[in-house]
């Protein structure tokens, strides 16, 4: 599913894939394990937006925030993001690169969380959850 991603979004996906930060390499190395049988994308195009982390099966995405997803223009962008991608049935869970790098554990045990919950509704069980309610 990439819900009309037009090909230049397409050509920025594949841009950000071989630029990844420390943070989304980290997390990659797990998720592209299959973690509990569940296949992620990484840096997935749905319509005018790249998901960081993208479980299909579940309509899971997974995001990890640098600090300018912090700034309050930023943090409305996400939520107006947020809020189009619910509509199309995609959960959300944001992490910073802080806590991949630092807790990663902890990260871990929320994505793990999600996976086996089967995400079909919006859980949003990650760190960030309450900054983006």
């Amino acid at each position: 599913m990439h819900d009309g991603a037009t090909p230049s979004v397409f050509r920025n996906a594949a841009k950000l894939r071989d630029s990844m930060t420390e943070a989304e390499l980290k997390l990659w190395e797990y998720l592209k394990t299959k973690p509990l049988g569940f296949k992620v994308r990484r840096q997935h195009p749905i319509a005018g937006f790249i998901l960081d982390f993208y479980c299909h099966k579940l309509r899971l995405s997974i995001e990890i925030d640098g600090g300018y997803h912090l700034k309050s223009e930023q943090r409305i962008k996400d939520k107006e993001r947020r809020i189009y991608l619910e509509k199309l049935g995609i959960s959300e869970i944001r992490f910073t690169n802080h806590q991949v790098l630092k807790e990663y554990e902890k990260v871990i045990h929320d994505v793990n969380f999600n996976l086996s919950a089967g995400t079909l509704c919006c859980i949003r069980r990650g760190f960030l959850a309450e900054r983006n309610a």
